[in-house]
């Protein structure tokens, strides 16, 4: 009987949505475009994409959020296909992220503690808007980003390679995109999107718990980790 294996599916999607952009990439190379600058576009994108959600605009902040995300796959490949690829344009790409991810999720906050109807001035649903527990998703979805991103720093800093995790930022952005667009349904909107940020809160930081347990596996054994 055949099983499944998620790496290997999302190794085929990963190939098919690079050939997608691949024409994109052709354009950007003939226009000279440099890597760094798709990076700062993806930060801008990023903080519009924040400022919609925080007004309630779930429907368009989830397409700047994917365009953002574009933006993010196509600085790396850039520079790879380009000659430009450096440590520093690496550790810019890594900080801009981080900053482009809690742009977002600071949206989805100020929408939740009541900034969304301060800034559209249009009335909302009783007790979709001000949701405490649903900040403290957005506040644990940060924090296991964050975590995501430094316990691979970190292994990086003591020789292993740690790129390993169920939920990195690719999936993060995609279920960011996908809470944004069941955001805008109306009347159920708003509960699915709190159900999709519960959700991000809890498979970052499960990923963060992986990496943690690989690393010590890793040196227990003083065996590399494997990408």
């Amino acid at each position: 009987m055949k099983t499944f294996d998620m790496r290997e599916i999302g190794g085929k999607i990963r190939v098919r949505y690079y050939a997608l952009l691949g024409p994109l990439e052709s354009v950007l190379t003939r226009l000279n475009i440099h890597p760094d600058a798709l990076t700062f576009a993806g930060l801008i994108l990023s903080a519009v994409a924040g400022l919609l959600v925080g007004g309630g605009s779930f429907f368009w902040g989830a397409w700047v959020i994917a365009l953002a995300g574009v933006l993010d796959t196509l600085d790396g490949s850039l520079a790879r296909s380009t000659g430009r690829a450096s440590k520093f344009g690496a550790f810019f790409d890594s900080t801009l992220d981080r900053y482009g991810e809690a742009f977002i999720l600071i949206g989805f906050a100020w929408f939740f503690v009541g900034g969304g109807a301060s800034v559209s001035g249009v009335d909302t649903p009783a007790g979709s808007t001000v949701a405490p527990w649903t900040i403290l998703w957005i506040l644990l979805a940060m924090v296991g980003s964050f975590m995501v991103s430094y316990t691979r720093a970190r292994a990086e800093g003591l020789g292993l390679e740690c790129k390993e995790g169920w939920f990195q930022r690719p999936q993060r952005m995609v279920l960011l995109v996908i809470g944004g667009l069941l955001g805008a349904l109306p009347v159920a909107g708003p509960y699915l999107l709190k159900c999709i940020l519960f959700l991000l809160a809890c498979l970052s930081n499960v990923t963060a718990a992986q990496r943690i347990l690989l690393v010590r596996k890793a040196l227990s054994s003083k065996e590399p980790l494997v990408p």
